[in-house]
């Protein structure tokens, strides 16, 4: 007998994202700042994510209209570049390194739900990006991936596996196409 997925045995006590009223004001200062066109000076974003807790390193650029789950779970390197409409949705932490390129409308994700549980209960994973990676536009990373030292996950691939350094992906699922020369 096959069961059937019962949302109100959801079960989310283990997952704690943080303080209730950090999360609100967050949320309110997000969507002012972050979700919106109103501050197109990236320097004033990362100074609004160090005060929530993220780690950020020098010359990061943050576009506009860009969603950041919680900042506290977030470690950006230098040199980082985030496009517009970019999404970290970081339910566990995110850390990306040095020189890192996230294109516009890219998706990074680092929660799913056990599809196997009747409850249908979340599931969390970090994702890590290493240096000298750029992540496409539009495309997604999902949670648990390594994105190897100079990678390129290319324009509206997904991955679910990591991926190896110095390699060019693309496709979905993404798949190696190639290697990537630096001259």
């Amino acid at each position: 007998m096959n069961l059937k997925s019962d949302f109100s045995k959801f079960n989310n006590k283990d997952f704690y994202p943080g303080n209730i009223i950090l999360r609100t004001i967050w949320y309110l200062v997000s969507l002012i700042f972050f979700k919106s066109n109103w501050l197109p000076f990236p320097y004033f974003k990362v100074l609004i994510l160090r005060i929530f807790g993220a780690k950020i390193g020098k010359s990061v650029v943050i576009k506009s209209t860009v969603n950041i789950k919680y900042p506290w779970k977030l470690s950006l390197g230098d040199y980082v570049w985030i496009g517009e409409n970019v999404w970290i949705d970081n339910l566990d932490d995110v850390d990306i390194g040095n020189n890192v390129c996230i294109s516009q409308g890219a998706f990074l994700l680092c929660g799913n739900h056990n599809y196997k549980k009747e409850s249908f209960d979340l599931i969390t994973k970090p994702i890590k990006v290493e240096d000298g990676v750029w992540i496409g536009a539009k495309s997604i990373v999902l949670p648990g991936v390594t994105a190897k030292s100079h990678s390129i996950l290319s324009a509206g691939s997904v991955t679910s596996k990591n991926l190896e350094a110095y390699s060019i992906y693309k496709g979905n699922p993404a798949e190696k196409v190639g290697i990537r020369t630096i001259s």
